[in-house]
Protein backbone atom coordinates (compact mmCIF):
# COMPACT_ATOMS: atom_id res chain seq x y z
CA UNK A 1 0.00 0.00 0.00
CA UNK A 2 1.20 3.38 -1.22
CA UNK A 3 0.77 6.17 2.12
CA UNK A 4 1.75 9.74 1.48
CA UNK A 5 -0.02 11.43 4.39
CA UNK A 6 -0.49 11.95 8.09
CA UNK A 7 -1.38 8.82 10.43
CA UNK A 8 -1.75 8.48 13.74
CA UNK A 9 -1.81 5.85 16.29
CA UNK A 10 -4.46 5.36 18.19
CA UNK A 11 -5.39 2.32 20.30
CA UNK A 12 -2.84 0.44 19.36
CA UNK A 13 -3.85 0.94 15.14
CA UNK A 14 -2.55 3.08 12.31
CA UNK A 15 -5.65 5.51 10.95
CA UNK A 16 -4.99 8.17 8.21
CA UNK A 17 -5.84 11.31 9.46
CA UNK A 18 -6.13 15.23 9.14
CA UNK A 19 -4.63 17.58 11.64
CA UNK A 20 -8.03 19.99 13.00
CA UNK A 21 -6.38 22.59 14.75
CA UNK A 22 -4.88 20.98 17.55
CA UNK A 23 -7.62 17.95 17.41
CA UNK A 24 -6.89 15.43 14.61
CA UNK A 25 -9.39 13.76 12.58
CA UNK A 26 -8.90 9.73 11.78
CA UNK A 27 -10.72 7.56 8.92
CA UNK A 28 -11.65 4.23 8.49
CA UNK A 29 -13.67 2.18 5.81
CA UNK A 30 -15.58 0.06 8.47
CA UNK A 31 -18.49 1.18 11.01
CA UNK A 32 -16.73 1.60 14.54
CA UNK A 33 -17.39 2.87 17.74
CA UNK A 34 -17.68 6.29 18.34
CA UNK A 35 -16.94 7.11 14.29
CA UNK A 36 -19.63 8.64 12.30
CA UNK A 37 -19.92 7.58 8.94
CA UNK A 38 -19.86 10.42 6.41
CA UNK A 39 -20.38 8.63 3.20
CA UNK A 40 -20.78 5.25 2.20
CA UNK A 41 -17.82 3.30 3.06
CA UNK A 42 -15.73 6.64 5.08
CA UNK A 43 -16.19 6.59 8.77
CA UNK A 44 -14.28 9.90 10.71
CA UNK A 45 -13.41 10.28 14.58
CA UNK A 46 -12.23 13.55 16.15
CA UNK A 47 -9.29 12.57 18.70
CA UNK A 48 -7.49 14.94 20.92
CA UNK A 49 -3.97 15.32 21.39
CA UNK A 50 -4.41 13.59 25.12
CA UNK A 51 -6.43 10.45 23.13
CA UNK A 52 -3.48 10.01 20.50
CA UNK A 53 -0.26 8.29 20.78
CA UNK A 54 1.82 9.17 17.95
CA UNK A 55 0.78 11.57 14.50
CA UNK A 56 3.16 11.53 11.71
CA UNK A 57 3.79 12.11 7.95
CA UNK A 58 4.32 9.13 6.03
CA UNK A 59 5.40 9.21 3.01
CA UNK A 60 6.41 6.33 0.01
CA UNK A 61 9.78 6.88 -1.74
CA UNK A 62 11.34 5.09 -4.59
CA UNK A 63 14.14 4.95 -7.19
CA UNK A 64 13.14 4.92 -11.19
CA UNK A 65 15.64 4.77 -13.43
CA UNK A 66 18.38 5.54 -11.38
CA UNK A 67 16.82 8.99 -9.81
CA UNK A 68 15.03 9.42 -6.48
CA UNK A 69 11.19 9.68 -6.52
CA UNK A 70 8.37 10.31 -3.83
CA UNK A 71 5.34 7.78 -4.47
CA UNK A 72 2.34 9.42 -4.84
CA UNK A 73 -0.12 6.96 -5.64
CA UNK A 74 -0.99 3.67 -7.88
CA UNK A 75 -3.18 2.72 -10.33
CA UNK A 76 -2.83 -1.38 -11.77
CA UNK A 77 0.75 -1.89 -12.07
CA UNK A 78 1.19 1.86 -12.45
CA UNK A 79 2.95 4.18 -9.82
CA UNK A 80 2.40 8.08 -10.17
CA UNK A 81 5.88 9.13 -8.92
CA UNK A 82 7.59 12.95 -8.46
CA UNK A 83 11.14 13.68 -9.09
CA UNK A 84 12.82 14.84 -6.05
CA UNK A 85 16.33 14.90 -7.46
CA UNK A 86 16.19 19.12 -8.06
CA UNK A 87 18.19 18.89 -11.33
CA UNK A 88 15.81 19.59 -14.42
CA UNK A 89 17.97 18.64 -16.87
CA UNK A 90 17.62 15.06 -15.77
CA UNK A 91 14.07 15.57 -15.03
CA UNK A 92 14.00 16.34 -18.93
CA UNK A 93 16.11 13.46 -19.76
CA UNK A 94 14.27 11.49 -17.93
CA UNK A 95 10.94 12.69 -20.03
CA UNK A 96 9.05 13.66 -17.02
CA UNK A 97 6.58 16.02 -17.50
CA UNK A 98 6.40 19.03 -16.19
CA UNK A 99 3.27 19.46 -13.32
CA UNK A 100 4.31 22.83 -11.88
CA UNK A 101 7.32 24.91 -12.26
CA UNK A 102 10.07 23.07 -11.16
CA UNK A 103 7.73 19.43 -10.34
CA UNK A 104 8.48 16.88 -12.70
CA UNK A 105 5.86 13.64 -12.27
CA UNK A 106 4.84 10.93 -14.35
CA UNK A 107 4.11 7.34 -14.73
CA UNK A 108 6.19 4.92 -13.97
CA UNK A 109 5.60 0.78 -14.97
CA UNK A 110 5.53 -0.79 -11.31
CA UNK A 111 8.02 -3.56 -11.93
CA UNK A 112 10.70 -1.04 -13.06
CA UNK A 113 10.57 0.70 -9.25
CA UNK A 114 13.22 -0.25 -7.19
CA UNK A 115 13.66 0.57 -3.20
CA UNK A 116 10.36 1.72 -2.24
CA UNK A 117 9.86 2.44 1.46
CA UNK A 118 7.96 4.53 3.99
CA UNK A 119 9.92 7.79 5.55
CA UNK A 120 7.70 8.68 8.71
CA UNK A 121 8.45 12.24 9.66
Amino acid sequence: MIRDGYVVTWQGREFDAVPDGDDVRIYTGQPADGFEEIKPGRFVRVLTPEEYDELVYVRTTCTWRGAPFLVLGEADNWLRVEYTGGRAPVARQLGLEEFDFGVYQTWAPAHEVSDVHEQRI
